[in-house]
């Protein structure tokens, strides 16, 4: 008996047809990281007068903006890319950012420079939905849990690039701060018009494909990418949902999410908050810190990114292919467990004043080589443990949900912590970061779902199937 299109995808072997997937897509990481790095690294640079002359309030309020936007972008896009397709979205979201990105380069004030800052989010946040359902449904089964960790962990590929970008371009003897800041922004859209150019050849997913009724269309794309990778095209069965062509309204949304799945809803919610709060604890305050207590000086701060970067790439990368081989659920539960563990090591070792500068940066890197895979898996999990036709909508409700949650009241409050001065008091700050992932740890360990090395359809079977 033939195999269907979705089986012959997840038996094909990994080739170079692959890689160009991997590099097209998951440059959407990389650009998010080199953009939150940018602006992180010119928020000084921006509040003098001879360039944008911004108030520290509004350095502040145009990082929400992008939070803010990203959130919006991930929630009408998600829904898109449920409507229209994979590919049509991840052009115009990439679009979007690009158009963003250089009108930022041009901003004359504080009004345009937060409205681009919007836009800008507001393209990042439809890449996530558009993009994390196309890199499941084109990957083979058996290996998506670590090609999908990998590509979320390229965001602080994209962090390093930024902090380098900012070290060079802010120098006085290459363009200094009045020009630098804009060439930054320019770089940014450069390599997304770069990227976009390359995109344009990563077909539709023909999963989404079949869904939508367009089963011919799917045959010749998986017989593309099956020559593509070295395989003789062979026939398929079909087998085309009932309900295909139909994006299901927002109370089947809540109805699947809620009562056919609410354990995997939890689980979601939890892993997501938990690790968007984490990362924005630390992130969000990391040059504060570094100034505050240990005086470092503002120019150096870049620096102190990279060995953080270094360990938040290398967890994804080296630890991805035991959520494959090991296993989805105890892999989940053991990495967030351990990066609560470690930031709590880490945050008595703070407390105690028994690092320096370079001591708390390599600290932060070891904690963060953990919770950079344990962050990663969170959109590994969202991404394959909902029926096809809702996924991207489903990776934007708890994107927008789990950062809601987690990533606006986090900067805010480590913030009001680290301006006291009292060790004792971000000390108490890191131990909520630190009981937030351990607390979802434990309900990955009791409901997430062992996902490894199944076809999406077994995971979560089409809607058409619940009844």
């Amino acid at each position: 008996m033939p195999d269907s299109l979705p089986a012959r995808l997840d038996r094909l072997p990994w080739s170079p047809w692959h890689w160009r997937v991997v590099v097209a897509l998951g440059v959407a990481w990389v650009l998010d990281g080199l953009e939150v790095t940018l602006v992180g690294s010119l928020g000084g640079v921006l509040t003098r007068a001879d360039t944008l002359h911004l108030t520290d309030a509004q350095v502040g309020w145009a990082g929400s903006l992008y939070v803010g936007g990203a959130v919006l972008g991930a929630l009408v896009f998600g829904r898109l890319a449920d409507r229209l397709g994979r590919k049509r979205l991840f052009l115009w979201t990439l679009a979007i950012y690009m158009a963003a990105t250089v009108a930022t380069a041009f901003a004359d004030g504080f009004t345009m420079f937060a409205v681009c800052r919007f836009l800008t989010g507001v393209g990042i946040g439809g890449e996530y939905a558009a993009i994390n359902s196309a890199i499941d449904e084109l990957i083979p089964a058996r290996v998506r849990g670590r090609v999908n960790l990998a590509i979320n962990g390229s965001f602080w590929v994209g962090a390093a690039l930024g902090a380098a970008l900012s070290l060079v371009l802010l120098d006085p003897r290459v363009l200094g701060p009045q020009l630098g800041w804009r060439a930054g922004f320019v770089l940014g859209a450069v390599l997304a018009l770069a990227i976009l150019l390359v995109r344009r050849h990563v077909p539709e997913s023909p999963r989404w494909l079949l869904t939508h009724g367009r089963a011919e269309e799917a045959e010749r794309v998986v017989a593309a990418i099956e020559r593509a990778a070295g395989v003789m095209p062979a026939p398929s069965a079909h087998a085309v949902p009932a309900a295909r062509g139909r994006v299901p309204a927002w109370r089947e949304v809540a109805h699947v999410l809620l009562r056919v799945y609410p354990r995997r809803s939890a689980v979601v919610l939890a892993l997501m908050a938990s690790q968007a709060f984490f990362y924005n604890a630390i992130f969000f305050t990391y040059s504060l810190v570094l100034t505050r207590f240990y005086g470092v000086d503002e120019s150096r701060v870049a620096l102190y990114i990279f060995p953080f970067a270094a360990g938040n790439v290398l967890g994804p990368l080296l630890l991805g292919p035991l959520f494959d081989r090991v296993g989805r659920r105890r892999m989940i539960a053991a990495t967030y467990a351990l990066s609560g563990i470690g930031l709590l090591a880490t945050g008595a070792g703070f407390l105690a004043d028994a690092f320096g500068a370079t001591g708390q940066a390599l600290a932060w890197s070891g904690v963060f080589f953990l919770a950079s895979a344990a962050a990663s898996s969170a959109y590994l999990t969202v991404s394959e443990v909902f029926p096809l036709e809702m996924r991207a909508v489903a990776i934007s409700l708890f994107y927008a949900v789990g950062t809601g949650l987690g990533g606006f009241a986090a900067p805010a409050l480590f913030g009001a912590l680290v301006a006291s001065g009292s060790r004792g008091q971000v000390f108490g700050g890191y131990v909520l970061g630190a009981v937030l992932v351990i607390a979802a740890a434990l309900i990955a360990w009791l409901w997430a779902v062992d996902a490894e090395r199944k076809p999406l359809e077994e995971v979560a079977p089409p809607l058409g199937t619940h009844h």
